[in-house]
């Protein structure tokens, strides 16, 4: 089985090395990447079933980097997991709905609880595929 491919964007080095071992020990294919605009350079070519995106980023923040990540054509599909230790309240509730984010977690937080995340993430994305899928089939 092809390992599910996780890309995790996040300026704090430490915390991407850590993450990104723990996903790999739990069997994604997990792809770090230290600022959003390398991100979004590299989309394409990783072509990630889910994104981890940390909002509070040097340069680029995170709410820029998914506002891009939102325009190419079929980009717009993977589900985003955003994370922060720094925004909280109905602002942050408002951007994350504007920008299409699907779901954000405070840091700090616990392994058990971003694999929660992602696999609901992919079970919905799988859900939502295979909903197009059948409904293709009928219009033929």
């Amino acid at each position: 089985m092809v390992k599910k491919k996780i890309m995790i964007i996040d300026d704090d080095t430490e915390f991407l090395k850590e993450l990104t071992e723990n996903l790999k020990l739990s069997g994604y294919d997990a792809r770090p990447v230290t600022n959003g605009t390398y991100a979004v350079q590299l989309m394409e070519e990783i072509k990630p079933d889910v994104i981890i995106l940390d909002l509070k980023m040097d340069g680029k923040n995170g709410f820029q980097v998914a506002d891009e990540l939102r325009d190419p054509v079929g980009l717009e599909k993977i589900p985003i997991i955003a994370m922060t230790g720094f925004y909280t309240g109905e602002e942050l509730n408002s951007l994350i709905r504007i920008l299409g984010i699907n779901t954000c977690l405070q840091k700090p937080f616990e392994t058990s609880e971003i694999l929660a995340r992602i696999s609901e993430a992919l079970r919905k994305k799988k859900k939502r595929k295979t909903k197009y899928s059948k409904r293709k089939k009928r219009d033929i």
